[in-house]
């Protein structure tokens, strides 16, 4: 099971707590590789060079909705992919160096429009979660930041928490532990619920950033090509593991949601993946408009 990002940021924390759960239902065990940078391109490139078997299979995130768009002449299809089912979802938070001087999110926002790109905003590589993020803050504070791309999320917290970077916007997979031990600073979560394990943060609809909503999301993919009965295989077992007590347990205490309903099924999952790229697609596009 291949993961596009660097070991200990939110997917690879999802990927291997799901990892045992696959490994007793399918029989056998099941390997997380970690192929992190160009904003997950090499992970699904990875998976992309690999027999459809079903032998290897990628643990995408968001990432996969916006490669199509992001990125220009690659050696593989970005479409080719199989969905085998949605697995989490999970908030996104909106954080600051410790000490940053700011109370509060409407605080945050005038300190971005006054100092603009004299701030700069860690993400996990273009393309990322936190990428899509970065640009849906911009885009809403109206003022360009100097957005930061590293190989990692782990690698974003420690210059946050080292005072290194200014700001982040991470999902709450990797940055919940973080907020609550005061290590960072949160100012508002992006969905329109608080998330479970930050009740304290408030939204950025009751923030006064309404129109800054967003969640990361993970999904198990195959290679197109994989045979349907390959599938339906894999999603047996990723639908046993999301019914596994210690999994549901270890989401909620990260700040995510464990898939539910029709994003659990292939073809659920593939229609959403599909929306998502036509969603983030004019916004990825804008803002290449903006850097030229």
């Amino acid at each position: 099971m291949v993961v596009g990002f660097a070991p200990g940021g939110p997917a690879d924390v999802i990927a291997r707590l799901i990892a045992p759960s696959l490994a007793a239902d399918l029989g056998q065990p099941v390997v997380v590789e970690n192929a992190g940078g160009a904003g997950g391109s090499l992970g699904q490139g990875r998976v992309a060079a690999a027999r459809p078997d079903g032998y290897t299979i990628l643990f995408g995130s968001l990432a996969q909705a916006t490669i199509p768009t992001l990125l220009g002449q690659l050696s593989f299809d970005p479409l080719a992919l199989e969905a085998i089912g949605m697995v989490n979802e999970v908030p996104m938070a909106i954080i600051a160096r410790p000490g940053f001087p700011a109370a509060n999110l409407g605080e945050l926002v005038a300190a971005i429009r006054r100092q603009g790109q004299g701030l700069n905003l860690g993400n996990a590589g273009i393309g990322s979660t936190s990428h899509l993020c970065s640009l849906l803050l911009v885009a809403s504070a109206g003022t360009p930041l100097t957005l930061v791309p590293y190989r990692g999320n782990a690698l974003v917290m420690n210059d946050l928490m080292a005072g290194n970077l200014d700001l982040g916007c991470d999902q709450t997979t990797n940055n919940a532990e973080h907020i609550r031990a005061g290590s960072v600073r949160a100012y508002a979560i992006t969905t329109p619920a608080r998330a479970p394990a930050l009740p304290e943060v408030p939204t950025t609809a009751e923030a006064g950033l309404p129109e800054m909503r967003m969640s990361g999301w993970n999904m198990l993919f195959a290679n197109a090509g994989t045979p349907a009965p390959v599938v339906e295989r894999l999603n047996r077992a990723l639908l046993a593991a999301l019914r596994d007590e210690n999994v549901l347990r270890r989401m909620v205490e990260l700040g995510s949601l464990a898939a539910s309903g029709e994003r659990t099924t292939p073809a659920g999952a593939q229609a959403f993946w599909r929306a998502e790229i036509a969603r983030w697609r004019p916004l990825i596009e804008a803002a290449a408009q903006r850097a030229d």
